[in-house]
């Protein structure tokens, strides 16, 4: 059984019911509980029909739901107990369903959880492994953000930059537990596509595709974190980067530019240089002024800083980092390797020593001792 076209049929079966009058809480339940019992019996005896089943068997599921609670509605809902489903053509309510997991009430881990059940179709178990809590912290981290949408309806507006940054933190989760959440946010965003033709949707599948190109080359075989200009390129996979190049160049075509598009140019140009020689730092620090125009962002600020350490010499990047806020997470970091650069190095090995203190995860910590341990051995 293909695991992951069963998962492709859970938005359209959650629509195809909550048209029919059914709220949205008690669908995804039923769907999740229709969803196991498929993963069960299917490869046994795999259905005609697997999206009319998948829609049956929640439906069933559901009525037995509202039967044990007592709580049927106060409308009469709009079908039978056994009805002949058509198969929803609703790209509209599958859309929604993204904007509905990705609602602005609702937490970041909240969102993310809620639109890999929802829209993923992946079990609580699967997110808890992947996330590494247990299954029930995250079944009371999605019950909640289904009880906080529980007046929300599917014909509700959405706001499509939310629903990109909840896939884009899905994507930065990387891999965990038996789910490959990277690939999980690719084959979502790449659903997501195929609903809408906004430029931006376009622009941050490529944007994943490119980082995703480069997976095979962020650790050595010790599993230490290897920095962008040291990876071995000939591990990077063409084939993504050409698809990404492609998507973006379909999005950059619209002229409506947004954050994930000049964040895709920048990938562009560093998955385009085959030796980190070749890398065009001029065009990566124009991409910079771009996406900091859209964004005014911080850490945008202090990555084209490093960009102009690059393209026009240390001492200018440093001059364009000291205008940023010292507070900014990996500042220290970027500090250090631009003092080296300009051949400051002692001030490079303390300073290097100084952000693995402040290092958020263990891999980046152990990367600036090893950094700053280096230098040491030369002064």
């Amino acid at each position: 059984m293909d695991d992951e076209l069963l998962r492709g049929l859970v938005p359209a079966t959650i629509s195809a019911l909550c048209r029919r009058g059914a709220d949205f809480a008690s669908v995804e339940d039923a769907v999740q509980d229709a969803l196991i019992k498929a993963l069960e019996s299917w490869p046994d005896s795999p259905p005609n029909d697997p999206l009319a089943w998948l829609i049956t068997a929640s439906w069933r599921r559901f009525l037995d739901q509202v039967r044990a609670t007592d709580a049927r509605r106060s409308r009469e809902l709009r079908v039978t107990e056994q009805p002949e489903f058509s198969t929803p053509t609703g790209t509209d309510e599958s859309l929604q369903l993204y904007f509905l997991c990705a609602n602005p009430k609702l937490t970041n881990s909240s969102a993310v959880a809620l639109t890999l059940r929802a829209v993923g179709g992946l079990t609580t178990k699967q997110i808890a492994d992947a996330y590494l809590v247990p299954e029930a912290t995250m079944a009371q981290r999605i019950s909640r953000a289904k009880r906080q949408l529980r007046d929300t309806r599917l014909d509700s507006p959405g706001d499509l930059a939310t629903v990109l940054r909840v896939l884009y933190l899905v994507f930065n989760e990387g891999y965990g537990g038996s789910i490959d959440l990277s690939a999980e946010a690719i084959r979502l965003t790449r659903q997501l596509a195929s609903l809408t033709t906004e430029p931006e949707v376009r622009g941050l599948l490529a944007l994943m595709l490119l980082h995703h190109a480069r997976r095979a080359s962020r650790t050595d075989s010790s599993g230490r974190l290897v920095p962008l200009r040291a990876q071995d390129r000939s591990r990077w996979d063409t084939e993504l980067i050409v698809e990404g190049i492609a998507i973006l160049q379909h999005a950059l075509a619209a002229d409506r530019l947004g954050e994930y598009q000049a964040q895709a140019a920048i990938a562009a140009l560093h998955a385009d240089a085959q030796r980190v020689e070749e890398t065009d730092w001029v065009q990566i620090v124009s991409w910079y002024d771009e996406l900091l125009a859209i964004t005014n962002s911080p850490v945008v600020q202090l990555n084209r800083a490093i960009a102009l350490g690059e393209a026009d010499g240390a001492r200018v990047g440093l001059a364009a980092l000291a205008a940023v806020d010292p507070t900014v997470p990996r500042h220290t970091a970027a500090a250090a390797y631009l003092h080296e650069k300009a051949g400051d190095l002692a001030e490079s090995a303390a300073l290097y020593t100084e952000a693995a203190h402040k290092a958020t995860n263990t891999k980046e910590r152990d990367h600036l001792l090893r950094e700053g341990a280096r230098l040491h051995e030369v002064l």
